[in-house]
Order: structure tokens, then C-alpha cells, then sequence
């Protein structure tokens, strides 16, 4: 069964738990710039929202990566990192439709959310439950797809 990062957005805080996860997991140091999630805040709003990749179906990050360090795999549906295929040259960083895909100058390595292996460590550290790992439902996947039309169309008009 494929599972998925679910974002709930109505619950997050702001507090950056997931963030500081992320780079922990990852990096093994509290560096919230090398997360592979991201909480835009929007303070007189009120509202939070992290934000890390999509797993889009028709990701242009692979599209874009000539080396095919950035592919799909097909045992799981998630969009894999390949670092020794890299070449560094950020075409995927351009690509990512929701700003998902970084480049890490400290580590010269592409930053994109790899759900931690099946075990996502922000959203087991996040005390709202605004990150949920769930079942790839068509259900989901539903909701993953209004939430991020609504993200785009808040970028948009702000």
C-alpha cells in the first residue's frame, strides 16, 4: 500500500518541530535551512502551513533532471534522490511548482523531502498531528490536491 505525508493545515502552530526533525534526521544538527519541510507563516493571518514535496504525479523536477537523479520510484510512487547522479546544476530547484526542491550550499546536495524512508520524523515529532502519514487513498489524495490549489491561489493574491 502507498502511503503519503497528509498536511493538515487548520492544526499546525508554527511551532517548526517538523523542521527541526527534519534536519536532525537528516543532517544530524538542528539546521532548519537543510529541512526538507518548510512552515510558511503568515502572522496576522494567524495561519501556518508546512510545506515540503508533493510527490507530484507529473513532477517536473524529473522531468527537468537530465542525469535522472531525480526519478520515480515505482515501488512506492515517491520521487527519489539519487545524489551520486547529481551534477548540481538546480534545474529541479526551478522546476518545483511549490518551491519543494532546494539546493543546500553547505552540503553542494539537492534538498527534497524523502519521507524519511516510510518513517517521516516530522510527522511523528509534530504535537498538533498537522502531519499525518496516511494511505495513498484516492480520498487523499483528493484533499492533498484542493489544499494545494488553495496554497497556490493564497501565493498568488498575496
Amino acid at each position: 500500500m502507498s502511503m503519503m505525508l497528509m498536511i493538515h493545515p487548520d492544526k499546525c502552530t508554527g511551532c517548526h518541530n517538523c523542521e527541526l526533525a527534519c534536519s536532525m534526521e537528516h543532517e544530524g544538527d538542528f539546521r532548519t535551512k537543510a529541512s526538507r519541510i518548510h512552515v510558511y507563516t503568515w502572522e496576522r493571518e494567524g495561519f501556518s502551513v508546512p510545506m515540503m514535496c508533493q510527490q507530484c504525479k507529473d513532477a517536473a523536477c524529473t522531468t527537468v533532471c537530465m542525469p535522472k537523479a531525480l526519478q520515480r520510484n515505482a515501488s512506492n510512487g515517491q520521487v527519489d534522490y539519487d545524489a551520486a547522479k547529481c551534477i548540481g546544476c538546480k534545474m529541479c530547484v526551478q522546476a518545483c511548482p511549490f518551491g519543494s526542491v532546494s539546493w543546500d550550499f553547505l552540503t553542494s546536495a539537492i534538498l527534497k523531502c524523502d519521507t524519511c524512508n516510510g518513517d517521516p520524523a516530522c510527522a511523528k515529532i509534530c504535537p498538533a498531528q498537522a502531519l499525518a502519514w496516511v494511505a495513498d487513498s484516492e480520498s487523499a489524495q483528493v484533499r492533498k490536491r484542493a489544499f494545494a490549489t488553495k496554497l497556490k491561489s493564497a501565493f498568488l493574491e498575496a
